[in-house]
């Protein structure tokens, strides 16, 4: 179980989902809905750190990567 202030993210129940079709171990981001939260991680370190998001925040972290907010170029 993974404690974070928005509520407990039960790491025991994530079923880990990759994006896109990397293989793992070259660090591509994973994503797991558990109850009200969802987690990201990456699947090169899957004991390492898990951000935690509410909906409301998950919405919004995706239609800002729909409209570009995050591209780099």
């Amino acid at each position: 179980m993974a404690h974070h202030p928005k509520g407990d993210f039960d790491l025991a129940r994530a079923e880990w989902q990759r994006v896109g079709d990397a293989p793992a171990e070259h660090g591509s981001v994973e994503v797991a809905f558990v109850d009200d939260l969802i987690g990201l991680r990456n699947s090169a370190e899957p004991q390492g750190p898990v951000l935690v998001f509410t909906q409301a925040e998950w919405d919004a972290f995706v239609a800002g990567a729909r409209d570009g907010e995050f591209d780099l170029a």
